[in-house]
Order: structure tokens, then C-alpha cells, then sequence
């Protein structure tokens, strides 16, 4: 069990009641899934639908029910002030819909996102990919994989010291910089998946690693973060410094690498 100092907010109080609610938003996105949907493009030229909006109205109400003191960041509501957040030692960080690209292809491979930071690290999380049944999450000791009525607990793989190490990739980000970084291992196997669900591959073992040269926000990492970190590996910038969030004003992560034993 973990509590927060200065907060009376027990972690595992809290875990059933989140998984329901991404869960809940799950449903809502699979209902959209399933029939023709609108796209729009934000300003930053990301896509946005309409599944990304409900899921966020659904989470936000519900996390304002549960816990109506801690508040709220999400993709999809970034107009709070960084003057405000500043004063935020513990908040709740969304993403309604992780993967949005890979939503609009119809591959499955997009997850709800919630992560519980405090004091700029993710304490707990889960990460729900409605398509493929799997619900992963932290409760700030250990983390489990919920999938086909069975719950397990799950934990990453250190790098192998022989063989080949397999590297998680995303479908829809590649560059020049993992090419390169990925020249120090000899032999490597890429495991392609999109959205925060390459976190949770190295945190169930069928990864070995997750390395991220392109960019990311906060809310594409918090949860996943919180899972592989309680599954045993570390997620860390480069330069081996830990992985904040709400450091700065700017939403945008540092490159970083996830895996056990690095």
C-alpha cells in the first residue's frame, strides 16, 4: 500500500475505481471505433476525432467524483496556466486516447491513459487497450496485467547478455537517431507496436527495451512510465537522469529509454 505524504489518498483505495473508468472510456471509444467518425486537426497537426474528446469527458467527470481535490491535466484540455500548474504537487495526468494515428488506422494498437504523478514522478498507473482486452496497471508496489478474466502479476526482462536484445518500435514514429542508437547492440529484434503500449510490452517481459528518440508529451508517458517502473525496469533520460513531469512549462519530454538493469 502506498500513501501519499500529506495527502490521504491510499493507492490501492484507488485502483479499481480508475480501472473502471478507463474502462468506461474504453467502451465509449470501441462504440466510435465501430462506425464512421469525424477527424480534426489541432493546431499542432496531430489528429484529433471525436473518440479522443468523449473519452476525455468521461474521464475527467469521473476523476472529479472520486478524488474532487486532486486536479486534472489531459491532452485534450491544455489551457491550464503554467502558474497554476506550478503549485500542483500531485495531479492526475490523461491521455483520453494514446495513439490516435494507429485509432484512425483501425489497428488496435491505441490505449486509455492515466497516471497519478506526484512530486513530478508517476506513482500509479494504468493503461487500458480496449481493441486487444488488456488492462495494465500499477498500484504503486507491483504491476499486473488484467486479460481474459485473469490478472497476473507481470515484470520486465533484463537485457540479455547474449543474443538478441528485442527493442520495442513504433508504427508510426521512425528516424535517423534510433537507427544510430541503435548500433550499440549487436544483434537486435524490433517488436513494433504503437501508443503507451510499448511500455507495457518491456513491462511484461516481451520486450527488453524502449528506446524513444522523437517526441513525446507527459500525458503519452505517465502511465506507462508508472507500470514498467513498478514491473522492475527504470525509464530514464539518456544521460541517466530520471524522467519528470510538471518540472517545467513546457509539456514536451527529454529523448529516454526504458528497460530493467540499464
Amino acid at each position: 500500500m502506498m500513501e501519499l505524504i500529506g495527502m490521504d489518498i491510499k493507492i490501492n483505495h484507488l485502483v479499481q475505481q480508475v480501472n473502471d473508468i478507463v474502462v468506461a472510456a474504453g467502451d465509449e471509444i470501441m462504440a466510435i471505433y465501430q462506425r464512421d467518425f469525424d477527424i480534426k486537426i489541432k493546431a499542432d497537426d496531430s489528429p484529433v476525432t471525436e473518440a479522443d474528446l468523449a473519452a476525455h469527458e468521461i474521464i475527467v467527470a469521473s476523476l472529479a467524483t472520486i478524488t474532487p481535490d486532486i486536479p486534472i491535466l489531459s491532452e485534450e484540455d491544455t489551457s491550464i496556466a503554467w502558474t497554476e500548474r506550478l503549485q500542483w504537487p500531485t495531479f492526475w495526468l490523461v491521455d483520453p486516447l494514446d495513439g490516435t494515428k494507429e485509432f484512425i488506422k483501425r489497428n488496435g494498437e491505441f490505449t486509455v491513459n492515466i497516471a497519478l504523478i506526484h512530486n513530478q514522478q508517476p506513482v500509479f498507473g494504468v493503461v487500458y487497450a480496449p481493441v486487444l482486452g488488456k488492462l495494465y496497471f500499477s498500484d504503486g508496489e507491483a504491476a499486473y496485467l488484467q486479460y481474459k478474466g485473469e490478472t497476473k502479476v507481470i515484470s520486465a526482462q533484463a537485457l540479455p547478455e547474449q543474443g538478441a536484445v528485442k527493442v520495442v518500435g513504433s508504427r508510426s514514429h521512425v528516424n535517423p537517431e534510433m537507427d544510430l542508437y541503435l548500433q550499440r547492440f549487436s544483434e537486435i529484434e524490433i517488436v513494433p507496436v504503437g501508443s503507451s503500449l510499448k511500455f507495457c510490452l518491456v513491462a511484461e517481459g516481451a520486450a527488453h527495451c524502449y528506446p524513444r528518440l522523437g517526441p513525446t508529451c507527459w500525458w503519452d508517458t505517465g502511465a506507462g512510465h508508472a507500470i514498467a517502473q513498478a514491473a522492475g525496469a527504470t525509464v530514464t533520460q539518456l544521460d541517466g537522469s530520471p524522467l519528470l513531469y510538471n518540472h517545467q512549462e513546457s509539456v514536451l519530454n527529454p529523448f529516454f529509454f526504458v528497460a530493467q538493469g540499464h
